[in-house]
């Protein structure tokens, strides 16, 4: 029987075992032996990260052809706008690279929202929105791309979901066993 563990991963830690760089990685929140990233998320990224010791599903998670999604909140600069959400749905260049269509909204910040540390920098004559994002691809800091191709940098970053399994309740450097189907 596998071990599937969904993990709320703080800012500034690495999705990977051995701490690099001075950046805390997973090896500090007391997982399971055998158990590994099912994918990542950059250091600066915080949220749903899927850990698990079933080589074909991690398989099945970082295959592109299964484009399983994966739900995003970012906090971006600027009041984010109608037309640049729908840039965004449609697809934007980046890189070199066209992104496929996804699913976007404009969002409120969750009353559920933890502090992030160290705080997102605060400009009073610049304000900040959020935007909401399903994605079925998951390039390089592909959201971070997207947002600042379209006008709106982003300035914090949050995966709430996983195919079927979502963040929930959890803190971050919480997890608990994925009990439900994930795709």
């Amino acid at each position: 029987m596998s071990s599937v563990i969904l993990f709320n991963k703080p800012f500034g830690v690495l999705s990977q075992f051995t701490p690099e760089a001075g950046h805390p990685a997973l090896d500090q929140f007391g997982f399971p032996p055998g158990i590994y990233a099912a994918g990542r998320l950059d250091h600066d990224s915080e949220g749903a990260l899927l850990l698990t010791d079933d080589g074909k599903l991690i398989k099945r998670l970082l295959d592109p052809k299964f484009e399983h999604p994966r739900t995003y909140l970012a906090q971006v600069e600027g009041k984010i706008t109608k037309e640049a959400v729908q840039k965004l749905m449609q697809g934007v260049s980046f890189k070199g690279y066209r992104s496929k269509p996804c699913t976007a909204e404009i969002a409120t910040e969750p009353e559920w929202l933890w502090p992030r540390n160290p705080p997102v920098r605060f400009r009073a004559n610049i304000p900040t929105s959020w935007v909401r994002l399903t994605l079925i691809e998951g390039k390089n800091r592909q959201v971070r791309h997207m947002t600042a191709a379209v006008g709106f940098p982003t300035l914090r970053l949050i995966r709430t979901r996983i195919g079927n399994v979502e963040l929930g309740d959890l803190q971050p450097g919480q997890w608990r066993a994925v009990t439900e189907k994930i795709l």
